[in-house]
């Protein structure tokens, strides 16, 4: 019985990947190779370096308790996004609206901000941001307070 491989293996194009002669105790393949494709990339690689090493694949556990970094992109990618929708009043001046939507939304500037107002005056409502759930919660909240009438919705479609 051949020896087992742990840990490394060294390539080299003439001993690792040699299927010239089948059951030869030097080469892993046993049988004629199917995919030359892969013995030639390899041997390009190693060209030049006396070889090179295949280490194994280090697997690192996750501490119990703790999500892994995967699992919290997951949960923020299927997380649905929501509308916050601006209504239309009569009661509030439209540079107030305009204030308040630069002074509720981050990152909201002058020119959205008018965008939003214009359209919800003739319109009836308008998108003011698509986001999380919760955002949306909290900007609605913030926009309310503000004495705008405003809701959500979920985003169908995505953002």
């Amino acid at each position: 019985m051949e020896t087992a491989i742990s840990g490394r293996i060294a390539l080299s194009p003439n001993h690792v990947f040699s299927s010239t002669k089948p059951g030869d105790k030097h080469s892993l393949y046993k049988g004629p190779c199917t995919n030359r494709g892969i013995v030639m990339s390899m041997s390009a690689m190693c060209q030049g370096k006396g070889g090179g090493l295949l280490e194994r694949p280090t697997i690192e556990k996750a501490t119990p308790g703790r999500e892994s970094e995967f699992d919290l992109r997951k949960s923020r990618k299927t997380a649905p996004p929501y509308r916050v929708i601006l209504h239309n009043d009569n009661y509030n001046k439209r540079e107030y609206v305009v204030q308040v939507l630069m002074k509720v939304i981050p990152a909201m500037t002058l020119d959205n901000a008018v965008n939003i107002m214009q359209e919800a005056h003739y319109n009836g409502l308008a998108v003011v941001i698509i986001c999380a759930q919760v955002d949306a919660e909290e900007h609605c909240m913030q926009l309310r307070g503000n004495g705008l009438l405003s809701s959500i919705e979920p985003a169908s479609g995505g953002c």
